[in-house]
């Protein structure tokens, strides 16, 4: 009766199910993914004593959209994975065909119903589909490098525009002091040039210092408020919020982080794009491998079972059934030269494989050094400009200690003070060079300890 049933649904509805055991039946799970995030040495930001910037850092792990993009393809990549896969395993499928039938010399036409099981299965005796997998495999590691790499620039992005953003905060603040000096040397300009005790060409050089002051300060809001949008959207937010974003106060920003007299070259063999270059060459190997073996036979394996009835809905039982249990060899004699080709194409990309394996290595020891190069020397350029901050800072109470006692007027007193004010901003714009270029290495070093 139940058979009855089935029978007449498939009759129906005329449905032909094609069930692929690799892709449902005996679909694996590739286990845990590895914890990318345990891998980025987030304690390394703790050393910068900033909770603003932490929470901008976990913000950009946990929001970036890039991130989420590349955990995706992680995922894409084990389904691609999985396609291949299925080609190991067996394909078994039913089906229900209805036929009606007319025989020579009679007039009456009858009914006829066949239900067929069939099974396929190509002899992977040469490890050919296992090889395919194999480089899928592949693939999948080189997908999840590719994630590690998109968190390293996220995270690394987002500090040095967190940075940048507390740098011209600062560079604000004393710009809004420069423009208001000028305009008290402005106005003293005025009244110094109707009392005829300067001429009128120094009147115009200082108001036109103070349009370029105003003009600067125009620049930096800018700046400053295209890097708010840039950090909104690094750690997956509206721009139209980058307003309320909170940060240090540069006063108060310190790093008290060791300069490496070197750096290992072991550090460069956990970069990402290093071991992406490897595990190409790896699965470039195992695509020729895979290109050889399609000149070998293909062996296929082939069972048929077949229960007919003329009526419908009678019983099936095995007087009626059909088997079959078959194997055949193919040899393809001829393709066009399609499998000469690929497999060329497959030692070209072997090839190119490792060019761009002996380049990274290259490339991978340059930035290190840069990296390092530009931290030892920015933190020598800080140095210097500190100490010609400090003389400038001291030229300064002399001067108006001099105003003070009347020896100079107000007028050299502002200007003093200007220059002053214009090595702090140096000062600012170096001592930022410094915490960026630490985020430099630590890119550069792919969040490696050092």
């Amino acid at each position: 009766m139940r058979i009855k049933k089935i029978t007449a649904i498939l009759i129906i509805f005329g449905i032909f199910i094609n069930i692929a055991p690799a892709n449902a039946l005996f679909k694996k799970k590739t286990g845990k993914k590895e914890n990318v995030v345990e891998s980025l040495n987030l304690d390394w930001w703790k050393e910068f004593n900033d909770p603003y910037l932490t929470e901008y850092i976990i913000k950009a792990i946990q929001c970036n959209h890039d991130l989420k993009i590349a955990s995706l393809k992680v995922e894409e990549s084990v389904e691609n994975k999985n396609l291949k896969r299925a080609n190991e395993f067996p394909s078994v499928g039913i089906g229900a065909v209805p036929a009606l039938y007319k025989l020579p010399g009679i007039t009456n036409s009858d009914g006829l119903l066949s239900l067929p099981i069939y099974a396929n299965y190509e002899l992977d005796l040469f490890g050919k589909n296992r090889d395919r997998t194999k480089s899928m495999d592949k693939m999948i590691e080189i997908s999840g490098l590719n994630e590690k790499a998109a968190y390293i620039s996220a995270i690394s992005a987002a500090g040095s525009v967190y940075y940048n953003i507390v740098k011209l905060d600062k560079l604000i603040e004393l710009q809004e002091e420069i423009i208001a000096d000028r305009e008290k040397i402005y106005d003293l300009m005025k009244i110094s040039n109707e009392e005829g005790l300067i001429s009128t060409s120094d009147t115009v050089k200082a108001k036109k210092a103070l349009i370029r002051a105003n003009s600067d300060i125009t620049e930096l809001k800018k700046s400053r408020e295209k890097m708010l949008n840039m950090l909104a959207v690094l750690i997956g937010e509206s721009p139209e919020n980058s307003k309320n974003f909170k940060r240090i106060s540069f006063d108060d920003i310190t790093l008290n982080k060791a300069i490496p007299d070197y750096i290992c070259s072991d550090i460069i063999q956990a970069r990402p794009d290093y071991l992406i270059a490897e595990k190409t060459l790896e699965k470039t190997g195992l695509d020729i491998r895979a290109a050889k073996k399609d000149f070998l036979p293909v062996i296929n394996i082939l069972g048929l079972i077949s229960f007919n009835t003329t009526e419908y809905f009678s019983s099936l039982d095995w007087t009626n059934s059909l088997g079959l249990l078959g194997a055949g060899v193919l040899l393809p004699l001829f393709s066009g030269g399609s499998r000469l080709a690929n497999l060329k194409l497959q030692k070209n990309k072997y090839n190119q494989a490792i060019e761009n394996y002996k380049k990274t290595n290259l490339t991978a020891i340059q930035e290190v050094n840069d990296a390092l190069c530009d931290l030892k020397l920015d933190n020598e350029k800080y140095k210097k400009t500190l100490e010609s901050y400090q003389t400038e800072k001291q030229d300064f109470y002399y001067t108006n200690l001099k105003y003070q006692e009347g020896i100079i007027s107000n007028l050299d007193l502002l200007q003093k003070r200007e220059a002053l004010l214009v090595t702090e901003k140096m000062l600012a714009s170096d001592k930022t060079d410094y915490f960026i270029n630490q985020i430099g290495l630590y890119k550069a070093v792919a969040g490696g300890k050092i």
